[in-house]
């Protein structure tokens, strides 16, 4: 077969092309970064999910106390089982190359122990949210890692949702104007038996489980730190599930800029969570905090005799992609040595205002 010398040509670039995109021969894959999950309950599941599906990370590790489930899910990811761990033997994950970081899918009293031994023993780490039970513990948490030079990064994740982004970008770029008010709340009706009802493994209520997502919402949204706070708490005592925290939690929050941030959270009903940003030149709304989607509706003009602006869209469930992008980032932030955009600092602030909000509704925390 003879050929002309056009199609020699062309054959030869697709030939370089498709050499191109072929391994190196010696050249070593990318770096993924290990993951030892400690506590292997429900937000774990989401989180190793979330690992095994992004390009930066491997679940290489597990904690738990429950040697067969530990068992059965390494089994699943393909962790071999001398990677599988005890509380009390957790601390001999400092001999694991294969783990670079951890997991803390731990109740929030225990996120300062193992935050801090995992620092010890030379583990980055991505703790659950909230940070911790009380202010003095994250401020622990920050000092152990800074000590040991690790990355402390809080799984706030939605940080890094593209809805949650959106709206962010929407606001800053002035699209709804100043901001007046910000109306917003997340709860369930928790069932009997929880450890989240328990004071002594929570620390608190709703408030630290659910209510820290429309605190940290309104940091975000309005891009500034609360000034005040003013709030009130109520508890059906004789509900067996609230003997130890609160039923119901609302507060008010004022920032800097005059905005004021109405909130409300509880364990008492359904609530589903969502937040709506009042601006001088419009509105928008975000339902909901869940893993399940997100929905962004907004409706904003620029000035009295423009067009008015609507949006509605919708990101369908796709759970655990928001796992995916929290690992991915911290993936990146120990790959290039940078500050994760949710450390520990970020972790702390919301710890104060939890404090000030328990303190203006007569609870005290911890």
């Amino acid at each position: 077969m003879t050929i002309s010398r056009r199609e020699f040509t062309r054959l030869t670039a697709l030939g370089l092309a498709a050499h191109s995109s072929l391994p190196v021969l010696g050249q070593a894959a990318p770096k993924k970064i290990g993951y030892c999950i400690i506590g292997l309950g429900r937000i774990a599941d989401h989180h190793m999910r979330g690992i095994a599906q992004s390009s930066t990370s491997t679940i290489t590790g597990l904690v738990s106390g429950h040697r067969d489930k530990a068992e059965k899910i390494a089994a699943q990811y393909g962790v071999p089982k001398s990677s599988i761990y005890s509380y009390e033997d957790m601390d001999r994950i400092r001999e694991n190359k294969a783990i670079d970081a951890v997991v803390n899918c731990l109740p929030n009293s225990m996120h300062a122990e193992y935050t801090i031994r995992s620092a010890k023993a030379g583990k980055h780490v991505l703790c659950e949210k909230p940070m911790s039970a009380t202010v003095l513990e994250a401020e622990d948490m920050i000092a152990a890692c800074k000590a040991n030079k690790v990355k402390l990064m809080i799984a706030y994740r939605l940080h890094y949702e593209p809805i949650t982004l959106k709206t962010i970008e929407l606001i800053r770029s002035g699209a709804i104007g100043k901001v007046q008010a910000i109306d917003s709340a997340n709860g369930f009706n928790i069932a009997p038996g929880e450890w989240r009802s328990t004071h002594v493994l929570a620390g608190g209520g709703p408030m630290m489980d659910v209510g820290i997502y429309s605190l940290n919402a309104t940091r975000y949204l309005t891009g500034e730190e609360p000034v005040s706070f003013t709030a009130v708490a109520t508890t059906d005592k004789d509900d067996p599930r609230f003997q130890g925290v609160e039923e119901n939690l609302a507060w008010t929050t004022r920032f800097p800029s005059g905005a004021v941030a109405s909130c409300a959270t509880t364990y008492g009903a359904q609530m589903p969570g969502y937040y709506k940003v009042f601006g001088s030149k419009g509105w928008l709304e975000v339902a909901s905090f869940h893993y399940d989607g997100q929905r962004l509706r907004a409706s904003y003009r620029a000035d009295s005799k423009a067009p008015v602006t609507t949006i509605d869209e919708t990101i369908p469930a796709k759970d655990p992609s928001q796992f995916v992008a929290q690992a991915d980032h911290f993936s990146r932030c120990i790959l290039e040595d940078k500050t994760p955009n949710t450390d520990g600092q970020e972790g702390l602030r919301d710890m104060k205002y939890i404090q000030a909000i328990y303190r203006a509704a007569g609870i005290t925390m911890g």
